[in-house]
């Protein structure tokens, strides 16, 4: 059962929440949805909206949902399940398995997909969307770190629209 509140009384330290404990992005209806593991974001203000942004490469699948909706999902688990949920959603392509039935999840369909076993979700309206430029990077480390070869990430900014919490 969720509760919902504003996103100032978000009681959890949200930057630990994506640094540390990872959550989960989430795009798609019922008939056809996929997520992905997420520790890349920010949570802010931008454009006199509450906003948070997600990076998703473009290789990736989930990458075809959060373009092909105008919603997507930031949800976030009890530490216990982390293991669980990354050992499945963090390694495995919902193009080749069903990533919900391996995890254990049971999905709810709002304006987007999300999980009953979360403890907070942001339910976000993607507002923009922009891709990192290797010539824009002035620390020219950051290209071979982290790209060497792979796809530069996407930037999907979300108006946070509704944040619920596990009661």
């Amino acid at each position: 059962m969720f509760k919902e509140i504003r996103f100032s009384e978000v009681k959890e330290n949200v930057v630990d929440l994506l640094n540390s404990q990872w959550g989960l992005v989430c795009a798609g209806d019922e008939n056809g949805y996929n997520m992905m593991t997420v520790s890349w974001g920010a949570i802010g203000e931008l454009w006199g909206m509450d906003m948070a942004t997600v990076y998703i490469r473009p290789e990736r699948y989930t990458n075809q949902f959060v373009d092909g909706n105008d919603y997507f999902t930031l949800s976030f688990y009890p530490a216990e399940m982390k293991k669980q949920i990354h050992g499945v959603c963090g390694s495995k392509s919902g193009r080749d398995v069903n990533k919900t039935e391996l995890a254990g999840l049971t999905p709810v369909f709002d304006c987007a997909p999300y999980f009953e076993e979360a403890k907070l979700v942001l339910i976000c309206r993607k507002q923009a969307k922009s891709q990192f430029d290797a010539s824009q990077f002035v620390n020219p480390d950051i290209e071979g770190d982290w790209y060497d070869g792979d796809g530069l990430h996407y930037i999907y900014y979300g108006s946070i629209e509704k944040v619920l919490i596990s009661e």
